[in-house]
């Protein structure tokens, strides 16, 4: 067994006169035992020697099977982890990154960030997820939940706590609500096409005909449009953060092509005629990042030609729209501008949702309009739109029918293989 222990109170020789092992310097002080010569576990000091053998047996005993974790590393806070170690290895969108460092700034450093990393206990995340539940969407508390236990799988894989709280049975995590993906119906859709504002028309045309997400649509260049072939070349999306706009890829980091019906490219002839695209510069990948610059023709600015931002179209330009097509009630003033009722299934994003419905009505197949949509699997758009699909179980239902029902039963009857009666 690898290691030893060291009295360090007195010489591991005895004098050769006295026979005895005469004291050290360091008699008295401190703890007097050090656990040592463990490949890759540090040094340890104990006050009693029982103490000291019986964690040199255990230590040795999980260095060897390479799941030793020294408690010391655990005694850094949750807080002091997130914010030195794993918050500068987190990577992705400039949103995504700043979107995690709320969560933990709001909602988990506040309960959870005083505590040692390893005292988080499930004892201590059941009590947190009921406090989540109470105040939070079951969306958003399994977000903060996800990122939480990502930090403390963090922790694991740097040996400062032996396994992952977040992952025991009894931590059970907020239940998502049973909610479909609504689409609107093809009359109410068209009436937001026609009531929105000319130059904005050609975003709710490619959301409906081509189910691009709204940063999508901002985003599209003129270079991004191929006629001859029918399709669009999805390649970046524009965001904002921090009052910032800059372009990113879409969502996922994917880029994708993407069908063009007949009835849109004619829309977009007509749109970029009547609205010559404007060049705009922008940072890439985020706000920061004023080095990367890029410039692209865009199919859809403001009127002063510059990007657009989504929070402010989506109250000057989309809210009005619904309330003139009727979706929602009109505006109501209040004490410092005029506000809109809230239209949570009727955001932008219904659009996409109502050109999927539409595809999968057609007969589409859900691996194309996977494709289409930019989802990374067929089983992402079946969980999210086969309750649109006019055939689901009717097929099934078919086929027995052919088996057990009069038809099956007649061409049972007449099969050469059906047994015969008696002569």
């Amino acid at each position: 067994m690898a290691g030893y222990v060291e009295d360090r109170w007195v010489k591991k020789k005895k004098d050769p006169i006295s026979g005895k092992r005469e004291r050290t310097e360091r008699y008295g002080k401190g703890k007097r035992y050090r656990v040592g010569g463990i490949p890759g576990v540090r040094d340890r000091s104990f006050d009693t020697l029982e103490d000291a053998k019986s964690w040199l047996r255990q230590s040795s005993t999980d260095q060897e099977r390479g799941e030793f974790v020294d408690p010391r590393d655990g005694s850094l806070t949750l807080a002091e982890y997130i914010e030195t170690f794993w918050m500068p290895g987190v990577r992705g969108a400039a949103k995504t990154r700043t979107s995690l460092e709320q969560r933990m700034r709001l909602h988990v450093v506040p309960h959870l960030g005083g505590m040692p990393l390893n005292k988080v206990s499930a004892a201590e995340l059941r009590a947190y997820v009921v406090k989540l539940e109470s105040s939070c969407s079951p969306q958003y508390a399994r977000s903060i939940l996800s990122a939480l236990s990502s930090v403390l799988e963090t922790a694991v894989d740097d040996k400062r706590i032996a396994r992952n709280p977040m992952r025991s049975k009894s931590v059970r995590w907020p239940k998502l609500p049973d909610e479909r993906r609504e689409a609107w119906p093809e009359a109410t859709a068209r009436k937001v096409r026609d009531e929105i504002s000319q130059r904005h028309r050609i975003a709710v045309v490619l959301g409906l005909g081509c189910g691009l997400r709204q940063g999508e649509v901002f985003g599209l260049s003129l270079d991004d449009i191929d006629y001859g072939r029918g399709v669009l070349n999805i390649r970046r999306q524009v965001q904002i953060l921090n009052g910032r706009k800059y372009y990113t890829l879409p969502k996922g980091g994917k880029t994708r092509v993407v069908d063009m019906p007949r009835s849109v490219a004619d829309e977009l002839r007509k749109h970029v005629r009547t609205y010559p695209g404007s060049e705009i510069e922008l940072p890439w990948g985020g706000p920061e990042s004023d080095r990367e610059r890029k410039k692209f023709s865009l199919v859809l600015t403001t009127k002063y030609g510059n990007a657009i931002a989504a929070n402010t179209w989506n109250t000057e330009i989309w809210k009005p729209a619904l309330a003139r097509a009727g979706v929602i009630k009109p505006q109501v003033k209040g004490a410092k501008r005029w506000q809109w009722q809230a239209a949570p299934k009727d955001g932008f994003h219904v659009l996409r949702h109502t050109y999927a419905s539409l595809v999968l009505e057609a007969g589409e197949s859900v691996v194309t309009l996977a494709k289409w949509l930019g989802h990374s699997s067929p089983t992402i758009t079946l969980d999210h739109y086969a309750h649109f699909m006019p055939e689901a179980g009717k097929k099934g239902r078919r086929a027995i029918d052919n088996l057990l029902g009069e038809r099956g039963e007649a061409a049972g009857a007449n099969s050469p293989d059906s047994p015969q009666g008696p002569p």
